[in-house]
């Protein structure tokens, strides 16, 4: 429990601070980047004619956003965050639009859901990070309606997304105490491993569990390109802390790293990811 204890202060700390603020100022070009991913979450919410959609880890709120759209009036995505900051910049941007969305700024492995309110459960990215994820998705169980869905897009492994790990290979020679995490450990690439993830959500109260990889062609713009390796992940992190010097040897060689992504005035890359789905047991009658 000290460790899960110690874990959910870091994810608080990290989300609330340095590391929400840099999703913040880079919510336009992520949104950009991460639309293709978005576009796949919102047509499965379409195919189940849902009206109540919950969206875990929402961030600033994109594809949140972008369900409320496809639902319209008559339906309502609430999307749930540990992050403050992600969750005042996705209330304003549902305010700017009048869309049928709501944010909880909350940890969705511990909040107290209203019980059987959503005939859907959708995330982007935003699933991996729960020290507990058995109870995550419990949680998240309870949530939902039986024979509700789940449908959420997770990493494949680090080795088949080189984009993703570029920034930190480059730089660790530079700055060797950058932080490595475990496959096991909750991150980035927490859900590489289906068989892990098939069995996490089978002890959690889902079933018709189905688990596909997905390749998806994603895209920044160059001149964003520096602004964000050296705002995001663990580089993002440990920059602030380095000298001017180190900084801008770090820079130019980490930009040097990405060249072969770069193709003139866009960045691009391939996403391989796990698309799963599941549905909601129902509930045995004693």
């Amino acid at each position: 429990m000290d460790a899960e204890r110690r874990n959910d202060d870091e994810q608080t700390a990290r989300w609330n601070g340095r590391a929400g603020h840099a999703w913040v100022d880079l919510q336009q070009v992520l949104d950009g980047m991460f639309r293709p991913l978005e576009d796949l979450l919102v047509d499965a919410v379409s195919a189940e004619g849902a009206e109540h959609v919950l969206d875990v880890g929402c961030g600033t709120g994109g594809t949140t956003l972008a369900v409320a759209r496809r639902l319209g009036p008559a339906g309502h995505c609430v999307g749930v965050d540990i992050s403050g900051p992600l969750v005042d910049t996705a209330r304003e941007r549902a305010e700017r639009e009048g869309a049928p969305a709501s944010f909880v700024r909350a940890d969705a492995q511990e909040h107290l859901f209203e019980p059987a309110a959503f005939d859907t459960v959708i995330s982007r990215f935003g699933v991996m990070f729960f020290d507990d994820p058995v109870r995550a998705f419990a949680n998240l169980r309870s949530a939902a309606r039986d024979d509700a869905a789940l449908r959420f897009v997770v990493w494949r492994d680090p080795g088949e997304n080189p984009f993703m790990t570029t920034a930190q290979r480059a730089a660790a020679p530079l700055l060797p105490s950058l932080p490595v995490r475990g496959p096991d450990e909750p991150g980035q690439f927490a859900f590489a491993d289906p068989d892990k993830v098939r069995r996490i959500l089978a002890e959690s109260g889902w079933a018709d569990i189905d688990i596909r990889p997905v390749d998806v062609v994603c895209a920044l713009p160059e001149k964003d390109l520096v602004r964000y390796f050296t705002r995001l992940g663990p580089l993002g992190m440990a920059l602030p802390e380095v000298d001017e010097e180190t900084r801008a040897r770090v820079v130019e060689t980490v930009r040097a790293a990405f060249g072969p992504f770069v193709h003139g005035a866009e960045v691009r890359f391939t996403a391989a990811c796990w698309t799963v789905g599941a549905r909601a047991l129902a509930a045995k009658l004693s």
